[in-house]
């Protein structure tokens, strides 16, 4: 393939190797050059904890990554209300940290955020342009971090995106699978509305971002840094991501005790949580999907594909 043999000296840094994400992103960017993948514990001398930050700069010395993807971040979303400080350690300061360092060896660093950064209100998809006002400690936490790579001059991509799930690891499908087994009937929030996301979609669409950005495309021009939200076509309230979820098993053979019919609707305050979560959650996905010459799949396709990957 025709500039291949100029990426393959590409070495790429990732951190949170074993989160839903990183999990992908180790099989997405395999493709491009080197990947140096750390979780928490770190490897051979090098750090992958976000709050050991001088640990963490010296490690992005040690590596002299080309790319820094950061899919390591505090998303205890209540727990964070409880501990703001190391909510800000890990989602602000380290970024932080991880964007000096590339700034300071011309890397780019490719970084992920959240609809929470957004007030929730309205029903119209958010733009990046949008004013931004979260509403609680993670989403301040998230907002400071996407400031503070954006202050530090590096070349970046700020990814926002919402609804993240995976085969691997707890979900929220899951949880209702699990539910709809032990239960006759389950009451899920219909007032929250947002697409439901596939990590491997994130991770693939990391992958292309990066090809975009870098030689031979040498589209550094035309795709400037930035944060472009990303997320899957449509839109759905939790009540009906949990509808489609339960549908979808007994289509596949799956026994319930509660189908898709005994799925009722409440609203957010019947389920009150110590933080507040954004009524609207949809994002405006033009900017990403012109920049970069993408079509992202409607989230009814990524979750049917899961669901089969996991019975």
């Amino acid at each position: 393939m025709p500039g291949v043999e100029c990426l393959i000296d590409m070495r790429i840094l990732l951190l949170g190797k074993n989160g839903q994400v990183g999990w992908e992103l180790q099989r997405s960017l395999a493709v491009l050059g080197e990947v140096v993948a750390l979780d928490r514990q770190g490897a051979d001398g090098l750090c992958g904890d976000l709050a050991d930050l001088a640990a963490l700069a010296q490690t992005v010395r040690s590596v002299q990554p080309q790319v820094i993807v950061n899919a390591a971040a505090h998303t205890a979303v209540d727990k964070a209300e409880s501990e703001p400080g190391l909510a800000r350690t890990l989602n602000a300061l380290a970024p932080q940290v991880l964007a000096q360092e590339a700034r300071r060896l011309g890397a780019w660093l490719i970084h992920y955020s959240t609809d929470y950064v957004f007030d929730g209100g309205g029903s119209r998809p958010w733009q990046e342009t949008d004013a931004t006002a979260p509403l609680s400690v993670y989403g301040r936490s998230k907002l400071e971090g996407e400031q503070a790579i954006a202050a530090s001059g590096c070349r970046h991509l700020i990814l926002r995106t919402s609804w993240v799930y995976g085969a691997r690891g707890g979900n929220f499908a899951k949880t209702m699978l699990r539910l709809a087994a032990e239960r006759d009937e389950l009451r899920v929030i219909a007032d929250q509305i947002g697409a439901p996301t596939g990590a491997d979609l994130l991770a693939d669409v990391t992958a292309h971002a990066i090809r975009h950005v870098l030689p031979p495309m040498r589209r550094n021009d035309l795709t400037p840094s930035g944060i472009y939200h990303v997320a899957a076509a449509g839109e759905t309230s939790w009540h009906g991501y949990a509808r489609f979820v339960l549908q979808q098993a007994q289509d596949l053979g799956r026994v319930l005790k509660a189908g898709p019919e005994q799925v009722l609707p409440i609203p957010t305050s019947a389920y009150p949580t110590p933080a507040k979560r954004p009524h609207n959650s949809r994002l405006d996905t033009t900017l990403l999907q012109n920049s970069f010459g993408l079509t992202l799949p409607h989230w009814q396709v990524g979750v049917a594909r899961m669901l089969q990957e996991i019975f």
